[in-house]
């Protein structure tokens, strides 16, 4: 027997007026799962967050918390604590009133109130800021005020909205490894919505990409990163080269794809079966690309590039190329590696990728 999901959205859509801000979508959250929503600004993920928040009403549709219909539950009945991107923190009160006032407004008893509070300042190492008032903490104390005001209430799910978007590069780090060692300790199921690819895949265990109110894929990091549907998947990663074509030879498992960059094998099977002449879009990841001073032998497919610039990104660096027609490719390289390379701009070098290292966007076929 599949054990019922946590929540279920069943065909929801909202509408203001006559502008469609989510469409119908259907999602389900596992009980004790980090799922991340990510997508651009106005593609409807805070929306969707706010709908199961009780914030906003559903226009069609249903949302179920635990198998109950949760649509017209107001709020304050659901159990579904937010963590705002603002933090939302009372700046009146001190980090042990800001933590305490949830359990107060559920008429806790005080000696409960007492020892659940004290739990938290110490579980979120805060306890030498209880009674300095908000206003004093830096980003990163503040947020884990934030996060103890929540989680004291023990909730079965927490929401979470761009909650570290105001910190330091450096806080961002420290925080994602906070938030999700408490999610595996305390098993609690946490929605996080995120423009930002590198927090959504370090910690969630599955993903969910949204554009224009629709859910692009839903998948593990893995799965959305190595196997994009969609064009739009594949191009807001940023990571994949995207090669559109024509199909010139097809059988079991590989086929033939014309680009205006030339033809190229691809050893994938999509959902449909393509034949000779169909269109068919390929990508491949950015760290799947090969760069050689000299033409590659064997079964690589392989064109000839022209060198824009390098990008650094941390402890790699991707390199920024250029093939016939304007078509930019994407490397994504060790420094070493490009080192021994000694790339120049406007240098020219073969750029090569197994054919199994392609992968067939299925919404564009």
């Amino acid at each position: 027997m599949t054990e019922q999901p946590l929540v279920a959205f069943d065909g929801v859509t909202k509408r203001y007026g006559n502008f469609t801000a989510v469409s119908p979508i259907h999602l389900e959250i596992n009980k004790g799962e980090f799922l991340a929503i990510m997508g651009s600004s106005g593609c409807g993920k805070t929306t969707t967050l706010r709908m199961l928040a009780g914030l906003e009403t559903p226009s069609d549709g249903e949302i179920r918390l635990a198998g109950k219909r949760i649509n017209e539950l107001p709020t304050w009945q659901r159990d579904t604590p937010m963590v705002w991107q603002s933090l939302a923190l009372f700046p009146f009160l001190t980090v042990r009133e800001n933590i305490e006032f949830s359990l107060r407004m559920r008429a806790v008893a005080k000696e409960e109130r007492r020892e659940r509070v004290e739990k938290w300042l110490e579980r979120m190492q805060i306890s030498e800021f209880a009674d300095r008032n908000v206003a004093h903490l830096s980003g990163g104390q503040r947020q884990r005020v934030a996060l103890a005001r929540s989680l004291v209430t023990e909730p079965e799910i927490l929401l979470l909205d761009e909650p570290l978007s105001a910190l330091d590069a450096h806080l961002k780090v420290r925080m994602q490894t906070v938030l999700a060692n408490l999610q595996r300790e305390l098993g609690i199921t946490f929605v996080y919505v995120t423009h930002s690819q590198s927090e959504a895949f370090s910690m969630a265990d599955r993903v969910v990409i949204m554009s224009r109110g629709k859910i692009e894929q839903t998948g593990t990091p893995q799965e959305i990163y190595r196997t994009p549907r969609t064009r739009f998947v594949a191009e807001f990663l940023g990571s994949s080269n995207i090669f559109p074509g024509k199909v010139t030879a097809a059988a079991a498992g590989a086929m033939t794809i014309a680009t205006p960059v030339g033809e190229f094998r691809v050893a994938d099977t999509p959902a449909r079966q393509l034949s000779a002449g169909d269109k068919a879009t390929f990508a491949i990841s950015s760290d799947c690309i090969q760069l050689t001073p000299e033409r590659p032998s064997g079964e690589w497919n392989c064109l000839e590039a022209s060198v824009v610039g390098e990008e650094f990104v941390g402890a790699t660096a991707v390199v920024h190329l250029e093939a016939s027609g304007h078509i930019e490719i994407k490397a994504q390289k060790s420094h070493e590696e490009l080192d021994r390379l000694k790339l120049e701009p406007g240098g020219r070098i073969w750029v090569s990728w197994r054919p199994e290292a392609s992968h067939i966007l299925p919404g564009e076929t």
